[in-house]
C-alpha cells in the first residue's frame, strides 16, 4: 500500500510519496536511523506535489485552520488534484499520513481519504522537515527560515490580539497584585513597628492600626519634641483627642532609647513608603471593583468582587469558569486537599475559595457543606450569564443572592424558599422593564424636541405676521397684549362649551338648552349695554306668554 505524507510548511502545502516501506517493515527504530542520512531517506521519500501560499495572510489563515483541525477548501483541492481518486465501494490502495489526528479525521469525513497518524508517520514527517530545503528546488538558503519567522510572528500576534479583548486578564493581574500587596504591606508595617519601637515602645499598645502607626511615626519624629502644641495634629491623624493626649503623656515617660537624626530620617522614609503602598492598595481595590462590575456584574453582586476575581484567576479566565460544573467550582482552590483525601481515602474537602464568602461563615457547622454546594451552583449560573449574555446587568446576581439568603433562612428558621423558575422569571421581567424604561425615556426626549421646534416655528410665524400688520407701531407690546386676550377668550369659550355639554347630559331638553346656549354666547360676547337689552326682551316675552295663557 502506498503512503502519502502531508507536510504543512510555512511556505505552502507539500505532498510526499514514501516507497519501499514494506522492506523497512514500518519499524520506527529503522526509520530513526535512516532519517539523518539524506541518501537513504531520499530513496524512500520523494516529493509528489507542492502548493505555495500566495500571501502571508493566506499562510496565517491556513495555519489557524490546521491548528484547529479543520480542512480548508484550498487543502481539499490540493489533495483531490494530487491523490488517486477514491472509488465508492472499493478499498483504497493508498493512505495519507498526517501529523494532526484531528485534521486527519476531518479529511476522512469530507473526502473519504484514509488517513493515519502514528509514531511511524511522525518519524517520516520529521525527516521531511529536516531535509525540506533539499526537496524543494530554486530555494535560497534563508527563505524557509524567513517564512517560518514571519508566520510565527503573525500567528502569535493574532492570538495576542484575540486575548487583549478579554478584560478578565486585567482582573487576574489585579487580584494577584492585590494579594501580594496585602502580604507586603503587613510585613513592612510590622518592620516599621519593630524599628520605631526602639525609640517609642508605648505607641504600639495605644495605636493598633498599621497605617495610622506609620503616619504617627512620620509625624512625631523624635518623642522628646512632642508637646501640647502638636495636639491638634495628632487628633487629626488619630481622630480622638483623648487618644492624642494619651500619646503625649506616654512620650513624656517613655522608656525607649534615643535615636540619631540619620536613623529617624530612615524610619520616616520607610514609614512614608508603607503609607504610599497602603494608599495604592486602596486605589487598586477600587480599580478591581470597577473591572469586576464591568466583566462579571452578576458574579460580583452574588459573592463579592474579591472572591469572584479569585475564582476567575484560579480558573484562568471567565470562559473557563463558566465551563466548570458547580462541583468543580465548589472545591476550586482546594486541589491539594482533594487529592490528598483521594490518596489516603479520607474525607474530601467541602469548599475551596468559596469559603471566603460571608454566606458560608454565617451558616452553622452542620450546614456549611450544604451552603457551599448551593452557593457553588448559583455562582456557576452567574458566571455563565456574565460570560455568554449580550447585555451586562446585575438583575440576575441580585436575585441569586436573594435565593442564597432565603436558603440560609430555610436552614435556620425553616422558611420555605422560592422556586428557581419564579426567581428567574422575575429577573427576566426586571431586565425587560429596564429596557422598556430606557426606550421610553429616549422617545419623549425626541418628541419634546420636535414639539419645541414646532412651537418655535409657530411663534416665529406669529411674530412675523404681527410685525407685518403692525409696521407703523413702534412697540410690540400691543400685539402681544392682543394675542394674549384672544387666547383667553378662546379658552373661556372652550370651558363654556364643556359646561353646557355636561348640562345637556343631565337635562333631556336639548332645544331649550340650545337656545339658552346661544343666548349665553351672545351675552358673553356683547358689551354690558347689550346684556341689559337682552334681559328686557326676555321679560317682555315672558309677559306675552302669560297673557296668552
Amino acid at each position: 500500500m502506498a503512503v502519502y505524507l502531508l507536510y504543512e510548511a510555512a511556505s505552502g502545502y507539500s505532498l510526499f510519496l514514501a516507497h519501499g516501506l514494506d522492506q523497512i517493515g514500518q519499524d520506527t527504530e529503522a526509520v530513526r536511523g535512516s532519517v539523518s542520512d539524506l541518501n537513504r531517506f531520499g530513496k524512500v521519500v520523494q516529493l509528489a506535489a507542492f502548493h505555495p501560499f500566495e500571501q502571508a495572510l493566506d499562510a496565517l489563515n491556513q495555519c489557524n485552520s490546521v491548528s484547529e483541525g479543520i480542512m480548508t477548501d484550498e487543502l481539499r483541492n490540493f489533495l483531490e488534484l494530487n491523490l488517486p481518486k477514491v472509488k465508492e465501494g472499493k478499498k483504497p490502495k493508498f493512505s495519507l499520513g498526517v501529523y494532526e489526528p484531528k485534521l486527519g479525521s476531518h479529511i476522512f469525513e469530507v473526502t473519504k481519504i484514509p488517513c493515519q497518524s502514528n509514531e511511524f508517520v511522525h518519524e517520516l514527517l520529521r525527516g521531511v522537515r529536516l531535509h525540506f530545503d533539499r526537496f524543494i528546488k530554486d530555494l535560497k538558503p534563508g527563505d524557509i527560515e524567513k517564512a517560518q519567522l514571519g508566520l510565527s510572528h503573525s500567528y502569535s500576534r493574532s492570538k495576542v490580539k484575540f486575548n487583549v479583548n478579554r478584560v478578565d486578564n486585567m482582573v487576574i493581574q489585579a487580584i494577584f497584585l492585590l494579594d501580594t500587596l496585602d502580604k507586603d504591606v503587613n510585613s513592612f508595617s510590622m518592620r516599621v513597628r519593630e524599628w520605631y519601637s526602639w525609640h517609642f515602645p508605648e505607641l504600639v499598645k495605644i495605636v493598633n492600626d498599621n497605617y495610622l502607626y506609620a503616619k504617627l511615626a512620620k509625624s512625631i519624629e523624635d518623642k522628646s519634641t512632642l508637646s501640647e502644641d502638636k495636639l491638634s495634629e495628632l487628633t487629626d491623624i488619630v481622630g480622638d483627642e483623648d487618644k492624642a493626649k494619651e500619646i503625649i503623656e506616654a512620650a513624656k515617660v517613655s522608656m525607649g532609647q534615643d535615636l540619631s537624626p540619620i536613623d529617624l530620617i530612615n524610619v520616616q522614609q520607610f514609614a512614608q513608603r508603607v503609607m504610599d503602598l497602603s494608599e495604592y492598595r486602596k486605589k487598586l481595590y477600587d480599580y478591581l471593583v470597577t473591572k469586576m462590575n464591568g466583566i462579571a456584574p452578576n458574579l460580583a453582586s452574588l459573592i463579592g468582587e474579591v472572591v469572584g476575581a479569585r475564582l476567575i484567576s484560579h480558573a484562568g479566565s471567565l470562559t473557563n469558569l463558566a465551563k466548570c460544573p458547580s462541583s468543580t467550582l465548589q472545591i476550586l482552590g482546594a486541589e491539594k486537599a482533594l487529592f490528598r483525601a483521594l490518596k489516603t481515602k479520607g474525607n474530601t474537602p467541602k469548599y475551596g475559595l468559596i469559603f471566603h464568602s460571608s454566606f458560608i461563615g454565617r451558616a452553622s457547622a452542620r450546614n456549611k457543606g450544604r451552603m457551599a454546594r448551593y452557593l457553588a451552583n448559583k455562582c456557576s449560573i452567574a458566571s455563565r450569564i456574565d460570560c455568554f449574555a449580550d447585555n451586562s446587568t446585575t438583575a440576575f446576581g441580585v436575585k441569586l443572592r436573594e435565593q442564597v439568603e432565603e436558603r440560609l433562612d430555610f436552614y435556620d428558621k425553616g422558611v420555605a424558599p422560592r422556586k428557581n423558575i419564579d426567581v428567574m422569571k422575575s429577573a427576566i421581567e426586571s431586565t425587560q422593564n429596564k429596557d422598556t424604561d430606557m426606550e421610553t425615556e429616549e422617545v419623549p426626549i425626541e418628541a419634546s424636541g420636535k414639539k419645541s421646534k414646532k412651537k418655535s416655528k409657530s411663534a416665529a410665524t406669529e411674530n412675523g405676521d404681527a410685525m407685518t400688520v403692525d409696521e407703523p407701531a413702534t412697540n410690540g407690546d400691543a400685539t402681544e397684549g392682543k394675542s394674549e386676550k384672544k387666547k383667553k377668550k378662546k379658552d373661556k369659550r372652550k370651558f363654556d362649551k364643556e359646561d353646557e355639554e355636561m348640562e345637556d347630559a343631565n337635562n333631556g331638553h336639548a332645544e331649550e338648552d340650545g337656545a339658552s346656549k346661544k343666548k349665553k354666547k351672545k351675552s358673553k360676547q356683547g358689551d354690558g349695554v347689550e346684556l341689559a337689552s337682552d334681559v328686557k326682551k326676555k321679560k317682555k316675552k315672558k309677559s306675552k306668554s302669560e297673557d296668552t295663557e
